[in-house]
């Protein structure tokens, strides 16, 4: 699976972005995540849905904040990012991997975890906050 994050840019804070995660096949029953990494930090997963029913999942820094949502087109997926902050500053990168690879018991965190170790991976796309 092919994968292209797009839609970062320069934001002043308290402003939005919306990113889109663009894969080369219809992403049904996919899990699809999207992660950032600041300078200097780990990569950090921020939230991510399961397309077979719609379930999404976010950290705690991002809740009410940001929203993921599948588009019409069935291939895409985005990440709504809302009251942007300077802490929300990063590259951005969305990840999927196949639903059948995910244990029903899995968290969404174990299933984000999936994504790191065999998952499909987009190039990353920059989102910067100013003050």
């Amino acid at each position: 699976v092919q994968l292209q994050a797009s839609g970062g840019g320069l934001v002043q804070s308290g402003g939005s972005l919306r990113l889109s995660c663009t894969a080369s096949v219809t992403l049904d029953y996919y899990a699809v995540g999207w992660f950032r990494q600041a300078p200097g930090k780990e990569r950090e997963g921020v939230s991510c849905i399961f397309t077979s029913d719609g379930t999404t999942y976010y950290t705690d820094s991002v809740k009410g904040r940001f929203s993921i949502s599948r588009g019409n087109a069935k291939n895409t997926v985005y990440l709504q990012m809302n009251s942007l902050k300077p802490g929300d500053a990063a590259i951005y990168y969305c990840a999927t991997v196949h639903e059948s690879l995910i244990s029903s018991s899995f968290t969404h965190l174990q299933a984000m975890g999936l994504m790191n170790d065999f998952g499909s991976w987009g190039q990353g796309t920059q989102v910067t906050v100013s003050s």
